[in-house]
C-alpha cells in the first residue's frame, strides 16, 4: 500500500501563533518509497506479498518485540502459511533485519527531505511534520508501519552491525547535518535531542487521538526551539551528592545479576540479554543463575523496578532542595545524567519493555507514568512561578523522561567530552535552550 498523506493532517496553525515557527507551512514532497527491491524481485505480486508480510512483522516487533516475531503469527496476520513466509524470508532474523532496514531506509528519506530546507528551524519543522504525518497515517492504516529500532540491537551479527552502521551513517549523522557539520559535540547532541523525542513520542502518542497531532506538533516544536527555559535564563547542570551504590565485594550475588542484566539489555535488548549470555558475562552456569533467580522476566523486571527507584529518588532528592523548581529540575537532570553517563550501573532503556509479558509490561508502565507525572507537577509549578517557559507540562515531562532514558546511549560521546559534568552541561543545553541556541 503506498502510503496517503492525510489532507486532515495539513492544518494551517491557529490565529495568535505567528511568534513560533509556522511548522505546518514547510512544504512537503510525498514520501519516498519504503523500499527498494533486488532486481530479480520486480515482480509486482512478489513484491506486494512482501510488503504485507514485512508490515505484519513491523507490528508484531513494535507490540512484542523480537521475542514476539514469529513466523507462525506472521502467517496468520497475512493469510499465509509459514511455508509462503519462509520462500520470502529463510530465518525470523532475515525477516526482522528487513523489517528494521525498511524502517532506515525510510526515515534516511524523511531526513533528506528534511536537508533540502533552508535553515535549521525548517528542517526540524520539516522532519517533525513528516514523522507525525507518517505514524498518525499507520495509526489510521493508509500508510506502512514503521518499525521500532531499539530492538536492532538484539539482532545477531553480521545483521546488526550491518543495520547498527546504516543508522549511524544514515541517521544519527544525517541528523546532526541538518544542524552544520555533523562531527560538532553540540550538532550530534541537538540530533540525538531530536530524533529521540520523535521516537520516544511513540510512547506517548497513543493516548491521543490522531485528530490532536496538530497541537501535538506545535507544541513539541515549541520545545525543539525555545526549549523549557525563559528567554535570558540559565541553569545549573551538577549531581547533588546521593548515596554510593554497594559494592558487591567480588561475591556472586542477586545485584551483581541486576547490574550484569541492565547492561546487556541496554547493550543487546530482552532477547538479547539471554541467561545464557548473562550466566556467560559472569562465568557461571545456567544452574547457578537459577539458584539466585527465579527466571529471566523476575529479572528484568527487577531492573526496572530498580532503574525506576533510583529515578524517583532522584526526583525526590531535587524536590527537597532549596531555590526554583528551574534549579530542582537541574538537580535531576544532573543527577540522572549522571549515572548515565558514567555507565558503571545506568538505568535500564525503556525500550526493552516491549519484550515483556503483558501483565509486567502494565506495571512497569505504570510506574513510568508516574515518573513522567511527576515531571509535570514540577514543570507545571516552575511555570507558575515564572521559573519555567509556559508550555505544555505533560508533553514536556514525557519528552524529559525519555531523553533522560536515552541518554546512555551517548555515553560514548559522553567520554569524549572533558569531564562526565561537561558532558552533561552539553547534552542539556538544547534541552534547556532549544536546538538552535549557541552555546
Amino acid at each position: 500500500m503506498i502510503p496517503v498523506i492525510l489532507s486532515s493532517l495539513v492544518i494551517r496553525p491557529l490565529a495568535g501563533d505567528s511568534r513560533e515557527t509556522d511548522w505546518y507551512s514547510v512544504a512537503m514532497d510525498t514520501f519516498a518509497p519504503l523500499d527498494r527491491p533486488a532486481a530479480s524481485d520486480q515482480s509486482p505480486r512478489f513484491q506486494q506479498k512482501r510488503d504485507r508480510i514485512l508490515d505484519a512483522a513491523a507490528l508484531l516487533i513494535n507490540e512484542r518485540g523480537l521475542k514476539g516475531l514469529t513466523f507462525v503469527a506472521v502467517a496468520e496476520a497475512v493469510g499465509l502459511n509459514t511455508t509462503s513466509v519462509t520462500y520470502y524470508f529463510k530465518r525470523k532474523e532475515m525477516l526482522a533485519a528487513a523489517a528494521i532496514e525498511r524502517t532506515v531506509d525510510h526515515l534516511a528519506a524523511l531526513l533528506e527531505g528534511a536537508a533540502a530546507q533552508p535553515t535549521p528551524r525548517d528542517r526540524v519543522a520539516h522532519m517533525l511534520k513528516a514523522y507525525l504525518m507518517q505514524d498518525g497515517n499507520a495509526r489510521l492504516g493508509q500508510a506502512r508501519p514503521l518499525t521500532i529500532l531499539s530492538d536492532m540491537r538484539a539482532l545477531e551479527d553480521p545483521q546488526r552491525a550491518r543495520l547498527s552502521e546504516a543508522y549511524v551513517h544514515r541517521i544519527s549523522r544525517g541528523a546532526a547535518r541538518l544542524f552544520g557539520e555533523a562531527s560538532d559535540p553540540l550538532n550530534r547532541a541537538r540530533a540525538h535531542v531530536m530524533l529521540d523525542g520523535l521516537f520516544w513520542s511513540r510512547a506517548w502518542l497513543a493516548k491521543y487521538s490522531v485528530g490532536d497531532y496538530e497541537r501535538i506538533g506545535r507544541k513539541l516544536m515549541q520545545l525543539f526551539e525555545h526549549g523549557i527555559l525563559p528567554d535570558g535564563a540559565s541553569w545549573t547542570i551538577a549531581p547533588p551528592p546521593r548515596d554510593p551504590l554497594p559494592e558487591d565485594g567480588g561475591e556472586i550475588t542477586p545485584e551483581t545479576y541486576l547490574r550484569v542484566a541492565t547492561r546487556l539489555i541496554n547493550e543487546r535488548g530482552y532477547r538479547g540479554a539471554s541467561v545464557e549470555r548473562i550466566a556467560g558475562e559472569l562465568n557461571v552456569s545456567k544452574g547457578s543463575f537459577y539458584h539466585h533467580l527465579q527466571g529471566k522476566d523476575d529479572l528484568v523486571l527487577e531492573c526496572f523496578q530498580r532503574s525506576y527507584g533510583r529515578f524517583s529518588q532522584a526526583q525526590r532528592r531535587a524536590i527537597n532542595l532549596p531555590g526554583t523548581h528551574r534549579d530542582r529540575l537541574a538537580a535531576v537532570v544532573g543527577d540522572l545524567l549522571d549515572i548515565q553517563f558514567d555507565a558503571t550501573f545506568p538505568l535500564v532503556r525503556i525500550t526493552a519493555l516491549q519484550a515483556l509479558p503483558t501483565e509486567l509490561r502494565r506495571v512497569v508502565l505504570a510506574r513510568s507514568d508516574r515518573m513522567a507525572t511527576r515531571f509535570a507537577g514540577m514543570i507545571s509549578d516552575g511555570i507558575e512561578e515564572g521559573s519555567i517557559r509556559p508550555l505544555d507540562p505533560l508533553i514536556a515531562s514525557q519528552w524529559l523522561t525519555g531523553l533522560i532514558n536515552s541518554a546512555h546511549d551517548m555515553r560514548f560521546w559522553a567520554a569524549e567530552q572533558p569531564g562526565l559534568t561537561e558532558a552533561a552541561a552539553l547534552y542539556a543545553h538544547p534541552i534547556a535552550h532549544g536546538l538552535f541556541a549557541p552555546r
